[in-house]
């Protein structure tokens, strides 16, 4: 059976190579999660800011599809 060091909490533990492979492959995932809801954010909140700033917030949604027509 192959061993591998990995680190958690800030301590080297020696495992088993497929607990190490599951443990690097939680993390991945958990990081990979992370950026995408970052980056969802990221593009809400600049949309949100778009449309805030658009000036047209006193006005019915009614009033704003006239003004295109």
């Amino acid at each position: 059976m192959s061993r591998d060091v990995i680190n958690v909490g800030g301590e080297e533990v020696e495992v088993r190579e497929d607990t190490a492979k599951s443990y690097r492959g939680v993390i991945w995932a958990l990081l990979s999660v992370g950026i995408i809801v970052a980056i969802a954010a990221v593009l809400f909140l600049g949309g949100f800011l778009k449309t805030a700033s658009d000036g047209n917030l006193d006005k019915s949604p009614a009033e704003i599809e006239t003004q295109r027509q």
